[in-house]
């Protein structure tokens, strides 16, 4: 249904903050809260109209949006990483895939986005208790947190419109 597509929400600034569903984007546009920016080849029909779905709206008054560090996350994990194990490079469904601790916990090795790479059953056996040097295994890319931007740009819906307002 086209009123379950995701929508880009920037803010006055054309700074993103949120993405959020098309039907959520067009209550803040009749609202009068928000200008539809760009719109998808989606519409909606009514019984005397069609409306557009939008990809990219703009909120009217700028919303000051504290700077937050994104919490760690299975699935901001999984998402950052494609779905795809760090080590041997297999591409697998969520419940396939465990994250890994690049230093274990046993070594003090923290629950953080530097220190978590997503990976398949068998690389997460073949690795134990050991870095990843220890083992003879190199990891695809260095693990980092995810930004706000990279976040969205993981999640877009509309990928073309939405590259003009995400930096990442």
């Amino acid at each position: 249904m086209s009123l379950n597509r995701l929508c880009l929400v920037i803010n006055a600034s054309y700074e993103a903050i949120n993405v959020t569903s098309a039907r959520r984007a067009l209550t803040l546009v009749f609202k009068g809260a928000a200008v539809v920016e760009e719109v998808s080849g989606y519409t909606i029909r009514t019984s005397k109209i069609n409306i557009p779905v939008p990809s990219v709206v703009r909120l009217m008054k700028y919303r000051r949006m504290p700077r937050q560090n994104r919490s760690v996350s299975r699935k901001g994990i999984l998402l950052r990483d494609g779905s795809s194990c760090q080590y041997c490079g297999a591409r697998l469904p969520s419940g396939s895939l465990t994250l890994d601790h690049v230093v274990p916990r046993s070594r003090r090795g923290l629950s953080t986005w530097e220190n978590l790479v997503a990976c398949c059953f068998a690389c997460n056996n073949k690795k134990g208790d050991r870095t990843p040097q220890e083992a003879g295994m190199v990891l695809a890319r260095q693990p980092r947190q995810i930004s706000i931007h990279a976040k969205h740009k993981l999640l877009a819906g509309d990928a073309h419109t939405w590259d003009k307002y995400l930096f990442a």
